[in-house]
């Protein structure tokens, strides 16, 4: 599994977010200066015409909104699961606006590809 990583440079703090691709799911940790674990979310991309996916906090209770809001936009980006991390030290709005911004700045490898399931002739 290989990391990724966009920064941005603000002042004098970095701010990261590094991510790893897995056949169904991505991986995120947005963070500053120290590699350090967050607030951790998880989210499931929608469905159909479903455009909002569903999430949870599973650990944590600081920038609880912020990492749900990073976990859904990322699974719908990825269509896949996400699970992120947040640790920030900057005040909730912020660090929504400039982590949003760290987010569109990746692009991901994986293409995604919608297959149809046709029955087997061995099932009809």
């Amino acid at each position: 599994m290989d990391m990724n990583e966009v920064t941005l440079k603000l002042n004098s703090r970095v701010f990261r977010l590094n991510y790893a691709l897995l056949e169904n799911a991505i991986v995120a940790f947005f963070y500053e200066e120290k590699f350090r674990l967050g607030t951790l979310a998880i989210a499931m991309p929608g469905a159909g015409e479903i455009a909002a996916g569903r999430s949870s906090v599973l650990l944590g209770g600081k920038y609880i909104m912020t990492t749900r809001a990073l976990a859904e936009k990322l699974a719908a980006k990825s269509r896949k699961i996400s699970l992120v991390s947040l640790f920030t030290e900057l005040g909730e709005a912020e660090a929504l606006r400039l982590y949003v911004g760290l987010l569109e700045k990746i692009t991901l490898d994986s293409k995604v590809t919608e297959e149809r399931i046709q029955p087997s002739p061995s099932m009809r």
